[in-house]
């Protein structure tokens, strides 16, 4: 660290969501040069093998409602390992600006002093092309609502019922713990009929999916074994596949 030059930086590249052919060129050419990654539960670890061989590999994930690496450790390793070997590489499942906290780690690097570089990712919504649901769809939706199921404080977003009455696709995130929160939202507002999705490891081999009605949800989901890391498409373009109307 004596050279006056010396300037770590910080990657966050998102791993998208589950095939490793679908990063960006970008960043596959990132970690072909990687020291150090840092990498989560989402990210696939096939990944990892495009990294040089004495690449530290370092996991920090965080299985939903199960055992996890603190964010406040995840912060000190960027910081330790982007000075140590001057540029650290955060792989993160999916979008890292979607839902990922890739931000809150850019925010705490430029406060350290390390530069910070981000490459974007397929997030997980966009998988939803490979079950045959297109998020929009000309005359069924006139846009798209991304929430997220579970806030910080633990509830359902408000921000559901204001989805609830555009012309849009809502797409859910972080919301299998609340499937029944979720249609009894829906069926109060008379709307239990719209058709709705969940798509479980989209992308991979061991992808699941079940398309039915919203006041379904958790029906559908106890029925097909889906649970977390999974997302939940709600509106007519859900049930294209199935011709649900």
């Amino acid at each position: 660290m004596g050279d006056v030059n010396f300037s770590p930086e910080l990657y966050v590249i998102g791993a998208g969501p589950g095939d490793p052919e679908l990063i960006t060129v970008k960043a596959y050419k990132i970690l072909q040069k990687a020291k150090v990654v840092l990498y989560d539960n989402l990210a696939n670890q096939e990944l990892l093998d495009l990294t040089p061989a004495n690449c530290e590999r370092i996991y920090v994930g965080k299985h939903p409602y199960g055992e996890y690496t603190p964010q406040e450790r995840i912060l000190e390793l960027i910081k330790e390992k982007a000075f140590e070997h001057g540029s650290v590489v955060r792989l993160k499942g999916g979008d890292p600006f979607i839902f990922g906290r890739g931000f809150e780690e850019v925010l705490f690097a430029r406060e350290n002093g390390i530069r910070t570089s981000f490459i974007p990712g397929i997030t997980s919504m966009q998988a939803a092309g490979f079950d045959d649901i297109p998020l929009t769809h000309r005359t069924l939706s006139e846009g798209i609502w991304v929430l997220t199921g579970t806030k910080k404080d633990g509830s359902l977003s408000n921000d559901l019922r204001l989805a609830m009455q555009s012309n849009s696709t809502v797409v859910i995130y972080m919301g299998m713990k609340k499937v029944r929160e979720i249609a009894e939202t829906y069926e109060s507002e008379g709307m239990g009929e719209t058709p709705a999705a969940i798509i479980q490891h989209a992308t991979l081999a061991k992808q699941k999916s079940a398309v039915g009605r919203v006041r379904d949800l958790e029906k559908m989901a106890s029925e097909n074994n889906l649970t977390h890391p999974a997302i939940i498409i709600i509106g007519e373009v859900a049930g294209i596949k199935k011709g649900l109307k």
